[in-house]
């Protein structure tokens, strides 16, 4: 056999390894993808936790829209956190039906972070919490039989423009 042949096998049918770095949704939800409300480009839907404050702006319209994190519940004025496009009933960029549910990611580092835990075929996970973004998915995320058909998805989400 040749050398080149060789590699190729190693490469094709080496584990491709992945080690739960125990992320929580919350890691990805402070910047998130969204459609633009005015002209449906992509945008960006920001919470900054310190400003006490979440902001959606287009590059491609310049549409930009503010809104304080805080409510007053009970006579007492509270911080409500929460991923950044829900202050804005915005859509998520990254989301598409996926037989009969809906596979979606926040940004591109959420994606990024699914698209290698589904495409690895060793997955390790240590010290389990069952508080672990990878713990609280939906079970088609994990299913091997799914991990073809959610690679192209996932391929197809990344060229959107």
């Amino acid at each position: 056999m040749s050398g080149d042949f060789l590699s190729f096998l190693k490469l094709r049918f080496m584990d491709r390894r992945f080690t739960d770095q125990q992320k929580i949704l919350a890691d990805f939800q402070d910047q998130v993808a969204v459609h633009c409300p005015s002209c449906n480009a992509k945008a960006k839907a920001v919470s900054d936790q310190a400003a006490r404050k979440a902001k959606l702006t287009c590059v491609q319209c310049g549409y930009s829209k503010e809104c304080s994190m805080l409510t007053k519940m009970g006579g007492t004025t509270i911080q409500v956190s929460m991923p950044a496009h829900r202050y804005f009933d915005a859509i998520l960029w990254y989301r598409s039906a996926f037989r009969n549910d809906v596979f979606m990611a926040y940004n591109e580092a959420h994606l990024a972070y699914l698209k290698n835990y589904i495409g690895a075929t060793l997955r390790e996970h240590r010290d389990r919490t069952h508080f672990t973004l990878l713990e609280k998915l939906p079970k088609f995320y994990h299913d091997a039989r799914n991990r073809e058909s959610l690679l192209k998805l996932i391929a197809k989400l990344e060229k959107k423009l």
